[in-house]
């Protein structure tokens, strides 16, 4: 458990759930007394499939320029599923701070232990109660009445793990999305349904919701910004796009923008010293 100064944790799964849940970010501002761009959160695209479990407090989607705008009909559900974002999303947390848990499903993971295609939900965020199986509804349910986030996450294993092991043969390894995609690419050029190039971008849209090039520029940009966070210094751009497969600097930093909704330097400052990018530093 890695532990912050903002009421953000990072849970990382066991074993037992390798290639099943990517992370757990778990977040308490009850007592932090949080103002003004403190109750800004920034998230980046991201290809997962998402679980938000808000025990006490709300949130708000904004539609910022240059951001995912709030899907049709959001709201603060209490159990709230998402699926891949092709954007960076800008939300805002009540004053009186939110509590809540959101859980990081790979795609076709998700899809295999609920039948949820990935697709369906792309830019999207509804009522998990519209769409979870009845067994994954009162589990879902039940964890608001846990004593603590330390029981939660000990419910989250035992209620994932036994009905994972009999479908991780499928699974796509790895911590980091580049690990994930060569895993999935795998799969999807061996598959028996045929080889062909289209058929495979089909298997790929199929299991992960979206296409081969969104899933490596998502990749190429994880790499890339855990690239420029381990240097003490702001990086040469222009050597670390050549290094993590981009065209050139200018590739890197609309690729960036577009991806986060800022350019790489202001990213990588904004990371470091505002209290908003949070999920960013938990990341790293």
């Amino acid at each position: 458990m890695i532990r912050m100064n903002d009421g953000a944790r990072l849970w990382l799964p066991p074993l037992s759930l390798a290639g099943c849940v990517r992370a757990g970010f778990l977040r308490d501002t009850r007592s932090l007394l949080l103002h003004g761009d403190e109750l800004d959160t920034y998230y980046p695209a991201s290809p997962l499939v998402c679980l938000t479990f808000t025990f006490a407090g709300s949130a708000e989607w904004l539609a910022s320029p240059g951001f995912v705008p709030p899907s049709a009909g959001f709201r603060v559900w209490p159990v709230a599923l998402s699926g891949p974002i092709t954007g960076p999303t800008h939300l805002r947390v009540a004053p009186a701070g939110v509590h809540g848990l959101q859980l990081l499903f790979l795609p076709d993971a998700f899809r295999l232990l609920t039948g949820i295609d990935a697709a369906s939900l792309v830019d999207r965020c509804v009522d998990a109660a519209s769409l979870l199986p009845p067994d994954w509804l009162d589990w879902t349910a039940s964890l608001a009445g846990l004593a603590d986030d330390e029981a939660r996450l000990a419910a989250i294993e035992a209620f994932l793990a036994p009905r994972w092991q009999p479908v991780a043969a499928h699974e796509g390894a790895g911590q980091r999305y580049s690990q994930w995609l060569e895993a999935l690419a795998v799969r999807a050029a061996g598959s028996a349904a045929g080889r062909s190039m289209r058929q495979f971008e089909r298997r790929i849209k199929a299991w992960a919701g979206l296409p081969m090039r969104e899933l490596r520029a998502v990749s190429r940009g994880e790499q890339a910004f855990l690239a420029a966070v381990a240097e003490a210094q702001a990086p040469s751009w222009a050597e670390l796009a050549l290094q993590t497969d981009y065209a050139d600097q200018s590739h890197l930093c609309r690729e960036t923008r577009r991806l986060t909704g800022f350019s790489p330097e202001d990213l990588r400052q904004r990371m470091r010293s505002e209290l908003a990018f949070w999920p960013y530093r938990l990341w790293t």
